[in-house]
């Protein structure tokens, strides 16, 4: 997954207060941050460079954001023709969620956004910080009172997770479901130390609470980290 110290991301936005509040909040969290004050100079950084995801608003001068999107992706020479997209505005009806759901955005931020809810949006979708160990045995004997207890639960855990894999589709096309189902996974996480994939299963969850849509992005992501955590179950 992206190291967050390296992790670019493109902010366009005609509204300058908006642009330096989103700068802040992403560079505190370790987001290397580009600038654009309208969709026309977002579509030429775009195409000049690689960005792991881009925050688009949907109604700018020249071009929103469903334009500068589809502009990118019609263009394989773009270098962030394939970058995350999430789509920003003070207004969301259903109609503009579909149509951005349709276009490929990976999800919506409605303005004035939380901190958290960027956070959620972008760790589901690129990736929760991976300084963390995908096993933290200490974690797991501190739950499991033993280490004899913590490979059993462990073993079980393993067990769960395969059958969690080919689940993984069905359970996109139920975003309550799979809310429901993260939950209990984070459960099992915590007594087997598995906190990389907790993490990534909470950024999920709270990104789905807050989309109500599964972007292909983002189970991807859960997909990936489940597919790690398995491996280190081996």
């Amino acid at each position: 997954m992206p190291d967050r110290l390296f992790s670019q991301l493109l902010v366009a936005d005609d509204d300058p207060s908006t642009r330096e509040f989103l700068r802040g909040a992403l560079t505190s969290m370790g987001f290397v941050v580009t600038l654009a004050e309208d969709g026309a100079q977002a579509l030429t950084l775009a195409r000049a460079r690689r960005f792991d995801a881009m925050l688009l608003d949907c109604r700018m001068p020249s071009s929103g954001a469903v334009d500068v999107l589809v502009a990118l992706r019609a263009d394989p020479a773009a270098a962030s023709c394939d970058a995350v997209a999430m789509a920003t505005s003070a207004e969301m009806p259903a109609a503009l969620r579909q149509t951005l759901r349709e276009t490929g955005f990976a999800g919506v931020i409605e303005k004035p956004c939380r901190i958290a809810s960027l956070a959620s949006a972008l760790g589901a979708t690129l990736g929760v910080p991976g300084d963390a160990p995908l096993l933290d045995d200490k974690e797991a004997l501190l739950a499991t009172g033993d280490a004899a207890t913590m490979r059993a639960l462990r073993s079980l855990f393993r067990d769960e997770l395969v059958q969690l894999s080919p689940e993984l589709d069905s359970l996109a096309d139920d975003p309550a479901s799979l809310v429901e189902r993260m939950h209990r996974l984070r459960s099992a996480c915590g007594f087997c130390g598995a906190t990389r994939l907790a993490a990534q299963a909470k950024a999920l969850q709270d990104y789905l609470m807050e989309t109500r849509w599964v972007s292909p992005a983002a189970l991807g992501r859960f997909r990936s980290e489940l597919d790690l955590t398995l491996a280190a179950l081996a």
